[in-house]
């Protein structure tokens, strides 16, 4: 029998612990297992999500209903696992049953292709399982997040400034709001809303939806997000933005911030953000740009003159993940600020993780700036990315990209039955398939209304034949048109052709 020695010359007996199923005098995982199940579903990956996913003679997607694929992929859970055969059956179905955003032939959305190096990035980082707020849990990889926030910095045209990599670009717009608000009414920190007037955002019709989220998270309110006009383009119109400003002005409200919009979501438009630029610093306003699709284009000395005022903008949304192809999640949200801006409107100080008193130099935590507390080191798949490619070679991506958008619209002028919604400035190609039944149709109410039923017809179509993925919408007063985007450089001048032929196999029936 085991005792503790007592202070007051008496022992006292350790209690026993019940009887227990529980062993604790060795691990309670088998890693000789564990290290062989990771080496058969290493090798499964790259068999089944990396090699058949990118080989252009598989199937972008295998449609299944929701229903059906319940069923097929037994998601009940049980009280006892399941072996380790079984184990590698459900990864390859998974594998089957999900849209291969890798592929070749996948244009539905502002992110496609296979990136290896910031995919091997990304393993690196699901094995060792940082969580960077801290250098002294995440050393490296705080190192390596200040080092492309500087990089970024550089590239947009500040002498300094600061930033923080996040968890999408609508979190990064909300960043944006949040801290102009702080900037303009620094005590909203700690007195909430009573504590500043009604405020108003502007932005442009065409916008992406998380301005309007964010205001409404944020508690500004929806109705305080003005939307400006834009042109036939898609742009924002200034003259309209300085008319909005001056109505809130007289309607007693305080004009906060404008976003700009580098590379709108559906037509790829970039506001003109040097005019817009005068108008915030005429009337004291934050300048947002959201650059998180088209920020790549600054890469590009061709192309940097869409983004031509960036310098000027009081921060910037960035996402990696999107033109530069970086994996899934990798959003940078970056501020011309010298004043810690970041840290005195987010800070909490939490003395349980961000001491002053450490025995480091404590300014290379960065938690205590950002809105998350766990958050992933995603610098680091950029970072490996620019280290094996270089700028040059980013370079020749974005112009690669824009070359395959300019060589896709060229042959839909060739062909007929492909008609165009504008020319593209970007990687969005929007255009209309017009089936043979209605080329002799002349345009008007009849032949918009037939046309605006083809192009789901068409995706549905081809979703179940599995050949490839397009997204279309309709768009104010258009009728539904695809939008195809071109981003991977594994794209050829092949597949531009094969989109076209296969649209016509799916669709001239109709």
């Amino acid at each position: 029998m085991a005792f503790i020695p007592s202070v007051n010359g008496q022992d006292t007996e350790i209690p026993k612990l019940a009887p227990s199923d529980l062993c604790l005098d060795k691990p309670a995982v088998d890693m000789s297992s564990a290290e062989k199940f990771l080496e058969r579903s290493m090798a499964l990956i790259l068999e089944e999500a990396v090699k058949r996913a990118t080989n252009r003679s598989e199937k972008v997607c295998e449609w299944v209903s929701p229903q059906q694929l319940q069923q097929l992929l037994q998601l009940d859970l049980g009280d006892t696992g399941e072996s380790e055969e079984e184990l590698l059956q459900r990864c390859r179905d998974v594998i089957k049953y999900s849209v291969k955003t890798v592929h070749p032939r996948f244009f539905n959305q502002l992110f496609a292709g296979m990136e290896p190096y910031s995919m091997a990035a990304s393993f690196i980082i699901e094995a060792l399982k940082p969580s960077i707020y801290t250098y002294e849990v995440a050393p490296v990889f705080t190192l390596m997040e200040k080092v492309v926030l500087k990089k970024m910095i550089e590239v947009i045209g500040w002498e300094d400034g600061d930033g923080i990599f996040n968890a999408g670009g609508s979190l990064s717009n909300m960043y944006a709001i949040n801290l102009a608000r702080f900037h303009h009414c620094p005590d909203i920190k700690e007195l909430g809303m009573s504590g500043s007037p009604r405020m108003v955002l502007f932005t442009s019709q065409d916008c992406h939806y998380s301005i309007a989220k964010a205001a409404s998270f944020l508690g500004i309110g929806t109705k305080n997000v003005y939307t400006v006009p834009c042109d036939e383009r898609g742009k924002m119109i200034p003259s309209r933005l300085e008319e909005l400003i001056l109505k809130a002005k007289k309607e007693g409200a305080q004009p906060l911030m404008v976003n700009a919009t580098a590379g709108t979501t559906v037509l790829g438009a970039f506001d003109p953000i040097e005019e817009i630029a005068y108008i915030c610093e005429k009337y004291r306003l934050w300048l947002h740009v959201d650059a998180c699709w088209g920020g790549a284009a600054i890469l590009s000395k061709k192309h940097k003159h869409l983004v031509q005022g960036i310098h000027r903008a009081n921060s910037v949304a960035w996402n990696p993940h999107k033109m530069m192809m970086v994996c899934l999640q990798c959003c940078a949200f970056v501020v011309r600020d010298q004043k810690h801006l970041l840290q005195r409107c987010y800070s909490s100080k939490a003395r349980y993780l961000f001491q002053q008193d450490k025995f480091y130099d404590v300014s290379f935590d960065s938690g205590d700036k950002s809105i998350q507390c766990g958050r992933k080191p995603d610098a680091f798949k950029i970072w490996l990315l620019w280290k094996a490619l270089g700028s040059s070679q980013l370079e020749q991506r974005v112009e690669r990209a824009l070359a395959m958008a300019q060589y896709l619209t060229q042959q839909m002028k060739a062909r007929q039955g492909f008609r165009l919604l504008m020319e593209p400035e970007y990687a969005n190609v929007c255009f209309w398939y017009v089936p043979p039944s209605l080329r002799n149709v002349p345009d008007g109410p009849e032949f918009w209304n037939k046309l605006h039923k083809v192009a789901p017809v068409i995706k549905e179509r081809m979703m179940k034949r599995g050949s490839l993925m397009i997204g279309y919408q309709s768009h104010g007063d258009k009728a539904n048109f695809f939008r195809m985007i071109i981003i991977s450089p594994q794209v050829t001048t092949e597949d531009m052709d094969f989109v076209l032929d296969e649209i016509h196999s799916l669709g001239q029936d109709l």
